[in-house]
């Protein structure tokens, strides 16, 4: 009495006919190419700053390590 009744024959499930649009593809107006050899100097460039900073840190830091090696040496042949 309560029940539902079912149909006889089952209705498939609905088809989607939709089509998607063609999304065109997003081209450059531009070709990058010109901007190879600029972008390549700035990445040599920080290269060689970076290998020039570092030989420059590890120069000041032998130095100071040689000062102090002297003036041990110095103050201990003061007091002598």
């Amino acid at each position: 009495m309560f029940r539902p009744k079912l149909p006889d024959v089952p209705t498939p499930p609905p088809t989607l006919t939709h089509h998607q649009p063609h999304v065109p593809t997003i081209t450059a107006g531009r070709s990058l190419s010109p901007y190879v050899v600029p972008v390549a100097v700035v990445l040599v460039g920080g290269v060689v700053l970076t290998a020039l900073l570092a030989a420059v840190a590890i120069t000041a830091v032998s130095v100071a390590i040689a000062a102090v090696v002297l003036r041990s040496l110095l103050n201990g042949a003061n007091r002598r």
